[in-house]
């Protein structure tokens, strides 16, 4: 049993720290983390552990990475933030190299995944009325059920789960919703001329590591080019070689018009996010139209730059799809009775819990701390597994044997249990 009493004196009076000072909007694991290398993190007691979230796929070249650690430093030292108010001297080279990288006229720097979402969601809309002549105020962008695009007013508003939305109203309008991996539902949605864009995770995230059919992405690309519609990637988790190649769009291959990047763009240093479109999207919003006080900053610039070095240079989207393979591989060896499924792909992965008690995922998540290994479960029954993207054919071996020992815990679990750390 894992109740309060088996953590640390240390461990408890951090976690009652933060129960008492801190908003409740966050039900983490039993667990303070101190330091973090690679594939490890270790807790305050001197504990390693294998990271298995990854801060939700941000730190996918691994804990402190030395390269962009060292620019961080280096550039934290020199000059962090002199708004965009003047020019800085790495803003421009940023910006070369990230577009260039990726294949588009323009990037729009922002700090947060969501306020690239909010970026992209913005520019589509400004497209819509200048370039496709959508009366004012007027167009929709169509969203996925079971999506996650953020927090904000707008990003909860797109949500189909109570959970992000309910009690926050009302919701920002001009949003319809699709089922996911349904194309003929995208083609119904777009016969509406006020249409604007298509908002979409190539593979959803938070609702479980939801991996659409592999023709997917490619025909609802057709539908939105055939429907002068834009196709808006939210690639905040599913890029930077998290599935195997530098974009989870690759594997299509397809283009977005809008490409919206965030986390491991900083290798989880620093927030930072980006927009990346053509001029003929890019361009619609002008001087003092859209902005953020930190957005482009000289240290987000020198950090992303390394961050997309690092990824690029020691081949992260080829590992990940190696080790990817791997490891579902493994998993499906176990031939556990409490996995249900297993589905990902590169190091983005998921296991399906196959048990009724409703706690089943989360006490999976415990015991697997326990011997050593952090993940968290998301809708009870789901448990994401993304290591970043350095971890090794042994490191792999390792993980799995440690979740196998794991999942032996849920044969003795019948009834609900009151778990203490709840």
């Amino acid at each position: 049993m894992h109740h309060r009493h088996d953590l640390s004196p240390r461990t408890r009076a951090i976690i009652e720290l933060e129960e008492r000072h801190g908003a409740h909007n966050y039900h983490p694991l039993p667990v303070a983390l101190a330091r973090g290398s690679g594939v490890h993190v270790w807790d305050v007691d001197g504990v390693r552990y294998f990271d298995f979230m990854s801060g939700y796929s941000s730190v996918n070249q691994g804990h402190c990475h030395p390269r962009i650690v060292e620019a961080l430093t280096e550039q934290a030292r020199t000059l962090t933030l002199t708004s965009r108010a003047f020019h800085s001297n790495l803003l421009g080279i940023y910006e070369e190299y990230i577009t260039g990288l990726f294949g588009y006229d323009k990037v729009l720097p922002m700090n947060t995944g969501v306020e690239a979402v909010e970026t992209a969601i913005k520019l589509a809309r400004r497209w819509g009325y200048e370039m496709k002549g959508i009366p004012d105020g007027e167009a929709v962008i169509v969203v996925c059920e079971g999506n996650f695009h953020g927090r904000t007013t707008t990003a909860i508003s797109l949500s189909t789960d109570p959970s992000s939305y309910g009690g926050f109203g009302p919701r920002t309008p001009g949003f319809k919703t699709i089922p996911f991996d349904d194309v003929e539902a995208l083609r119904d949605a777009v016969r509406d001329p006020h249409v604007t864009g298509f908002l979409v995770e190539p593979i959803q995230g938070e609702a479980g590591v939801v991996v659409p059919d592999e023709t997917y992405l490619a025909r609802v690309a057709e539908v939105c080019r055939e429907s002068r519609v834009l196709l808006m990637a939210d690639e905040v988790q599913t890029g930077l070689c998290r599935t195997g190649r530098m974009l989870c769009c690759d594997h299509a291959p397809v283009r977005p018009d809008l490409l919206i990047l965030g986390k491991a763009l900083s290798g989880g240093t620093v927030p930072v996010s980006a927009v990346l479109a053509d001029d003929e999207v890019m361009l619609t919003i002008r001087p003092g139209q859209h902005g953020s006080t930190y957005g482009g900053n000289p240290l987000a610039c020198r950090v992303a730059i390394a961050s997309l070095q690092v990824l690029v240079e020691e081949d992260m989207a080829e590992n990940a799809e190696r080790m990817g393979r791997i490891f579902r591989e493994g998993l499906m060896r176990l031939q556990s009775p409490f996995i249900r499924s297993v589905r990902g792909k590169g190091l983005l992965n998921a296991i399906l819990v196959n048990h009724p008690h409703p706690e089943a995922g989360w006490r999976l998540c415990l015991e697997m701390m326990q011997r050593g290994l952090l993940a968290k479960p998301t809708h009870s029954d789901r448990v994401r597994l993304a290591p970043p993207l350095c971890i090794t054919e042994e490191q792999i071996c390792e993980s799995l044997a440690i979740i196998g020992e794991s999942l032996a815990v849920l044969e003795g679990l019948a009834e609900p249990l009151s778990l203490e750390v709840r």
